[in-house]
């Protein structure tokens, strides 16, 4: 139960019994443990949305003893405004609690024009970091990840960059995002030599997005890192959001370019079929996407992106289920046609 001020009815008190209703996994070999459900601030956060919403959900994920809050530089939009906007967050909020929280954010995409503003250089990384900071009002992140592999920059002066800015006391550690399993086993070699402390890669996983499965698990498990999957839903795909078609309101109805209609309609009845097997489960098809997932324990936690609190609220339920039989696992997998 939640606990109020009385004194000060706007001050945030968080639920006393957040970490009991939490679950948590070590990442990799480090000595970080992470929720099992993090909060990603790709959606809902930037200057288009309401900042009254945003507080909400940050409110709740906290309260729902969700410690890890994942951003990156031009999460928006437009670019930074999440930040900005988390940053409003923790000064009303969440300051107090800071010790309590694992914050993340990145770089690596394009943030701004010139020839300085994209990929992998020392330049890049140092000086997007510092904006971040800023526009949180944070003296140091937990994690800082090189968001994409640079196929110009050598690999070394990325690396080299991650690590100067664990010793500048800007990150406490370090990540990458996006890389294949051989750039992963590279990178982690050269961050090694510099006992740089490297402990997880974020990933795009799902039950519609595989790709991890075929090399990358095994050698993030190999080197001792963590995983963490964003996308986990599909971008909402693996929801009950589209079963009935496509609602004006959605991702897909307002044609963002991240899911489209033709994404969704050409897997609509593969959804339908999973839904079922939710169902007969005793779950929702997002709590059982998520549930997937995780009952790999090579993967640390799972990124949702959520509109609202109860969607929060059910993803964190998928944790009273994570166990799928044999019979399950070839049922899901015959009808993805995955092997």
């Amino acid at each position: 139960m939640k606990v109020h001020d009385k004194s000060n009815p706007v001050r945030y008190i968080p639920d006393e019994n957040r970490y009991e209703t939490m679950k948590y996994r070590r990442c990799g070999k480090s000595g970080i443990l992470l929720p099992l459900i993090s909060l990603g601030l790709w959606h809902n956060f930037g200057f288009i949305d309401l900042p009254e919403k945003a507080r909400k959900i940050s409110r709740k994920a906290f309260d729902l003893g969700i410690t890890h809050f994942d951003l990156a530089n031009n999460y928006g939009p437009p670019f930074g405004s999440a930040e900005e906007t988390f940053g409003t967050i923790l000064r009303k909020d969440l300051s107090p609690y800071r010790h309590e929280m694992f914050i993340s954010t990145k770089a690596g995409f394009d943030m701004w024009d010139g020839p300085y503003g994209n990929f992998g250089s020392r330049k890049y990384l140092t000086t997007s970091l510092e904006q971040s900071l800023s526009r949180m009002g944070l003296e140091y992140v937990d994690l800082f990840y090189h968001h994409r592999p640079d196929p110009e920059t050598p690999l070394e002066e990325t690396m080299l960059a991650l690590d100067q800015i664990v010793r500048s006391g800007k990150a406490l550690y370090v990540g990458i995002s996006n890389y294949d399993a051989e750039k992963t086993a590279e990178a982690a070699k050269i961050l090694g030599e510099l006992r740089t402390p490297f402990i997880i890669h974020q990933a795009r996983y799902s039950l519609f997005d595989r790709w991890v499965e075929d090399k990358l698990l095994d050698t993030l498990e190999e080197l001792g890192k963590g995983m963490i999957a964003f996308s986990p839903l599909a971008q909402g795909m693996l929801t009950d959001r589209y079963l009935e078609g496509i609602p004006d309101d959605s991702r897909a109805g307002k044609e963002m370019t991240y899911l489209e209609k033709n994404q969704v309609l050409s897997k609509l009845e593969k959804v339908k079929a999973l839904n079922e097997i939710a169902q007969s489960r005793g779950q929702k098809l997002s709590q059982m996407a998520l549930g997937w997932i995780l009952k790999d324990k090579r993967v640390t936690s799972v990124l949702v992106g959520v509109s609202t609190e109860d969607q929060l609220t059910e993803n964190v339920k998928s944790l009273d289920n994570m166990e799928f039989s044999d019979d399950q696992i070839k049922q899901i997998d015959s009808l993805l046609s995955y092997k």
